[in-house]
């Protein structure tokens, strides 16, 4: 049966890697099916011909329905982040989709594991990650499970932990977990290899071990990732720092919640090489070098926000973050809504007439004195103005912004051109909903080093009433508009 005539189920589309790997399969033209607990979480990422099935792995009688009619069936979930006991809910859960597949005659089961050697101790989290692999294999499906160690993207949680390290301690103290050996491999390569094993043509069972061509330390790809950014960086070992402690420092430095980063350090003391090449044998897939995958996860970051990320997966246990100063990452980000009962056009109205003459709708002297001091630093100031009180376009000049995108009656984006301690965007977004719109206004730092990170919190009580204060105006002049037709 040819790929385009198989239906594929994804499971685990709203997560990190799987929400990258339902565009690629969109664009092969398969028939797809995508399995999520909420699907209105989906409707505005998947395409109209994607089919989006409500179901839970927790939930037998879900997958029943699910799972009919499917070739191929990619099994991309896991419990780490959710409070209770993920190695039960892991077990579990891979049980029941097992039973499921079975009684739907699935052919193949794509499965994304660890690696870690399983003759040794293995953490609790990686042994669960093989113990699903084994669960999937009594299902009497084939399964193509491929272990990886740190998967290096622009929203991975590994390279986030990494990277909140590196940007926030000019001086690291170091236990032990960091000399641990580990096969990092590029995001773009992981789901290589998950495309690919769609058209593997061995229909027996295989474990495939997956990593990039370097066996570095983590104190290595930390090394490398501060030689990108420009940051210098003092790291000193010590002979030990417990599961525990390494936890609650990780939760005070990084964005990573204390209880996923206990079970994460637990897996850090285990060393993640590759010891099979078979996958480079059967693949053709070629993994590049840890400079080169760092190198791509930086450029992603430039692309307005990394495509998906570790912390709005569903499976993270929570509802998907409120911005309020949170870190998304290397970019800190505050974001606030307002609701106005005008149509979409009216409400982005006084958003394209922004700064000039017409000014910041609040605290216009505030934005005054940030313009002079920035005179005074060397920088552009306020003085530009804007070429046009009324249209914009990508390229112009706005008083210390320059418009990066302007899509009306949608989003209007600045990036600052102000003297600072990393790079600045202002956003403004503007959605239709029953009876009106709804304005967002985001503002997004991405500091360089911990001067950058003082610099944001040094001014973020002050962000709270301007930002505040400016969607409250916007709003005010959107229902003036509305009114006077």
């Amino acid at each position: 049966m040819a790929t385009n005539d198989r239906l594929i189920c994804l499971t685990g589309a709203t997560g990190y890697i799987g929400g990258r790997l339902l565009p690629l399969l969109e664009d092969r033209a398969v028939r797809l099916r995508c399995l999520t607990r909420r699907p209105e979480s989906l409707q505005d990422r998947a395409a109209s011909t994607t089919q989006i099935a409500q179901g839970d792995v927790l939930d037998p009688a879900s997958l029943k329905t699910a799972l009919q009619g499917v070739d191929t069936a990619y099994y991309l979930v896991h419990s780490m982040g959710t409070a209770g006991d993920f190695e039960k809910n892991d077990r579990q859960g891979a049980e029941n989709f097992a039973a499921a597949a079975r009684e739907n005659g699935v052919r193949r089961i794509i499965y994304l594991g660890g690696l870690g050697d399983p003759a040794r101790d293995l953490s609790a989290h990686l042994s669960s990650r093989q113990e699903v692999g084994r669960i999937l294999r009594e299902s009497g499906a084939q399964v193509i499970e491929f272990r990886a160690s740190i998967v290096i993207g622009s929203g991975s949680l590994s390279f986030e932990l990494i990277r909140a390290l590196v940007e926030r301690l000019p001086v690291m103290i170091c236990p032990r977990w960091v000399s641990t050996r580990a096969q990092p491999i590029a995001v773009e390569d992981v789901l290589a290899y998950l495309l690919a094993a769609l058209d593997l043509a061995d229909d027996r069972s295989r474990v495939f071990e997956i990593g990039g061509p370097d066996q570095v330390s983590y104190g290595d790809i930390m090394r490398e990732y501060a030689r990108q950014r420009g940051l210098r960086r003092l790291m000193i070992s010590v002979p030990v720092l417990t599961p525990y402690l390494s936890s609650l420092w990780l939760g005070l430095v990084t964005p990573v919640y204390a209880r996923t980063g206990r079970k994460l350090v637990e897996s850090l003391r285990n060393p993640t090489v590759v010891r099979d090449r078979a996958a480079l044998e059967t693949f053709a897939v070629r993994p590049r070098g840890l400079s080169e995958a760092i190198r791509r996860a930086l450029v992603h970051e430039d692309r307005e926000f990394a495509e998906t990320r570790w912390s709005d997966a569903l499976s993270a246990g929570r509802e998907p973050p409120q911005w309020g100063g949170k870190r998304f990452g290397t970019r800190l980000v505050d974001s606030r809504t307002i609701d106005v009962d005008v149509p979409a056009e009216a409400a982005f109205a006084p958003i394209q007439r922004i700064g000039g003459e017409v000014g910041w709708y609040y605290g216009n002297w505030l934005w005054r004195a940030r313009g002079f001091l920035d005179l005074l630093a060397g920088g552009v100031g306020m003085r530009r103005g804007r070429r046009d009180p009324v249209n914009l376009q990508v390229g112009d000049p706005l008083d210390f912004w320059r418009v990066e995108q302007c899509e009306p009656p949608q989003r209007l984006r600045l990036h600052a051109e102000m003297r600072l301690p990393g790079r600045a965007w202002q956003e403004f977004e503007v959605s239709p909903q029953p009876g009106g719109s709804k304005i967002r206004q985001t503002a997004i730092f991405d500091p360089l080093g911990l001067a950058g990170v003082a610099y944001w919190y040094a001014l973020y009580p002050i962000h709270q009433f301007v930002f505040a204060g400016l969607v409250k105006g916007i709003a005010r002049e959107a229902r003036r508009r509305g009114a006077a037709g």
